[in-house]
């Protein structure tokens, strides 16, 4: 059985490509079979860290769309999207005019609509307005990123995380990586593996020891959230 993840949060800033990137550092540390779309035609993170991977898709035509079902049908596969900030809109119409979910349930392909949140009030009213849209019909992981955000109690008293919670919804928590270090693997435009087993070499180009060390204990604790939600 295909899934297709679709990474989201809709709101710029919230770690969306990161838990993308993570996911597919995962699946090829794991050796799985996926496949990955980037809808930021601009600066897209997975074109730049996972260009072995990933193709481009406007989001803005229907046909390119069609391209996550398509990829998703056959053998069993991961189909990674990347969806750059308000974008919700298109998926959302492309969703409903071809009646996606229903054909996925027809064909076997499970769809994960993952929400990446910070600890704002948007966020959850975004949450609230994914699940009110699919309701039942959805599968949802939310992701609540440490990095963006230490007090999470506005989620975990809100209407949203109920109705969540009723649907089945899966929560995990993605721990802050050192904010230098996320930013030094930017700056050296490096995977996360390359990140961790690259030492310095003559121009200091690279992590040290410790940010090596930091970066692979923030890893295993991503992977662990993966292996446990089974993705």
């Amino acid at each position: 059985m295909s899934r297709i993840h679709l990474i989201g949060g809709e709101k710029g800033g919230v770690g969306k490509s990161v838990v993308a990137r993570l996911l597919a550092q995962y699946w090829i540390d794991g050796g799985a079979r996926w496949t990955a779309f980037d809808t930021d035609l601009s600066h897209g993170a997975l074109l730049r860290y996972y260009a072995g991977y990933a193709e481009p898709l406007d989001v803005g035509r229907l046909e390119e769309l069609d391209r996550i079902m398509e990829a998703a049908c056959g053998e069993d596969v991961s189909v990674l999207v990347d969806l750059a900030a308000q974008t919700a809109r298109d998926v959302h119409n492309w969703a409903e005019a071809g009646g996606v979910l229903d054909l996925a349930a027809e064909l076997g392909i499970n769809i994960y609509f993952w929400h990446v949140m910070d600890d704002g009030k948007d966020s959850v009213n975004l949450l609230a307005n994914l699940i009110g849209r699919y309701g039942e019909k959805g599968r949802y992981v939310v992701v609540l990123n440490r990095g963006r955000g230490d007090d999470f109690g506005m989620f975990h008293e809100s209407p949203a995380k109920r109705r969540a919670t009723e649907l089945g919804a899966s929560v995990i928590e993605l721990k802050a990586l050192h904010n230098p270090t996320m930013q030094r693997i930017d700056r050296l435009d490096k995977s996360f593996w390359a990140a961790t087993n690259h030492a310095p070499d003559d121009a200091g180009q690279g992590l040290g020891l410790m940010e090596r060390q930091r970066v692979k204990v923030w890893l295993r604790s991503a992977f662990g959230e993966f292996h446990h939600l089974g993705v």
